[in-house]
């Protein structure tokens, strides 16, 4: 692998500046452990491989904040939520400081922690992009799972299964405690959304998909047009100069690659097609923001230490990593 992204950022006056965001978060579902991943990949050198492989300047606290004190005393489930007051909170939280690195002009990079982050990632990067440019967000999702379910459509309550709702309005809460902080400025357009790798969809996620006409590319697709296809389709949807935000759980890879997360689905990506999808994002020069989420070193003992290397691959290609 050689170093150094090829094409500075359209979006960056400095494409080497990073600010590195580490959320230890897991109240956005059941199980613990995801809480773990940021120091796991730090650990596993990704920081120093930014660093000194990729020459990124790195502005990292050298912190992974799990936002314990901020659990509310009382938090009991709120239109089907669980643990609305704490994600709300932290989300919000998370939202300012990618933000401020993005206001900075920095590229931003979170480690989470699992997917409910995104409610705070995107809707940082998207503020950051209207002041700073008066420009609409793009983002490609790469998942499993679309995350697009409202409270109510939702069978589990679990809010990493909702992010996507609230960060394009199809989920609103006037209430501050429970997202009512988000605003039309933090929001994302349908139309400048792209989900890549979904093959574990609920009923409910389907209907809204529908009906609002957002663009997918299932594993189906994957299987019929090839990897190479689907992204000249996909970056061709949102559109050339357009920023974009990568956000990309881990569980979109095949549970072979990648086993040592809380929903794994058989029929997934491959680690190539994985890096692929980063290496052509970051290849647009329009990447503005990287989430990699849902590792939890702890579901699969044999298979952590290869989950956390399969998260530092793909950070690396998003950030620029090439082959040659």
């Amino acid at each position: 692998m050689t170093s150094a992204p090829s094409k500075q950022p359209k979006f960056l006056p400095n494409a080497q500046d990073l600010g590195v965001v580490a959320v230890g978060f897991s109240g956005g579902q059941p199980k613990p452990g995801v809480d773990a991943a940021p120091m796991a990949l730090v650990e596993a050198g990704l920081i120093k491989q930014l660093e000194e492989d990729l020459d990124y300047n790195v502005s990292y606290d050298g912190q992974v904040h799990n936002f314990s004190e901020m659990l509310p005393a009382d938090d009991p489930p709120y239109r089907n939520m669980k643990r609305p007051k704490f994600c709300s909170a932290v989300t919000k939280e998370v939202s300012e400081q990618v933000y401020k690195y993005a206001m900075q002009e920095k590229l931003v990079l979170t480690l989470g922690g699992d997917h409910s982050i995104a409610i705070g990632t995107i809707s940082g990067s998207a503020r950051a992009i209207r002041e700073r440019m008066g420009r609409e967000l793009a983002v490609i999702w790469v998942d499993a799972h679309a995350d697009i379910n409202t409270p109510e459509t939702s069978d589990s309550g679990n809010i990493h299964g909702m992010p996507v709702a609230f960060l394009t309005g199809l989920a609103k809460d006037d209430n501050e405690e429970t997202f009512g902080w988000l605003k039309p400025h933090h929001m994302l357009n349908l139309k400048k959304l792209v989900y890549i790798g979904l093959r574990d969809i609920d009923n409910g996620e389907k209907k809204i998909l529908r009906e609002n006409g957002v663009k997918v590319f299932t594993m189906h697709d994957i299987d019929r047009h090839g990897i190479g296809k689907v992204m000249d389709m996909a970056l061709g949807w949102i559109g050339s100069d357009t920023p974009i935000h990568l956000s990309f759980d881990i569980d979109a890879l095949d549970p072979q690659f990648a086993p040592s997360t809380g929903t794994a689905v058989r029929g997934g990506l491959t680690l190539r097609e994985g890096d692929f999808i980063a290496e052509c994002v970051a290849e647009t020069g329009s990447l503005v923001a990287v989430d990699l989420v849902e590792v939890n070193p702890s579901l699969d003992e044999h298979g952590a230490a290869d989950t956390v290397r399969t998260g530092v691959s793909i950070v690396r290609c998003a950030l620029g990593d090439t082959l040659l």
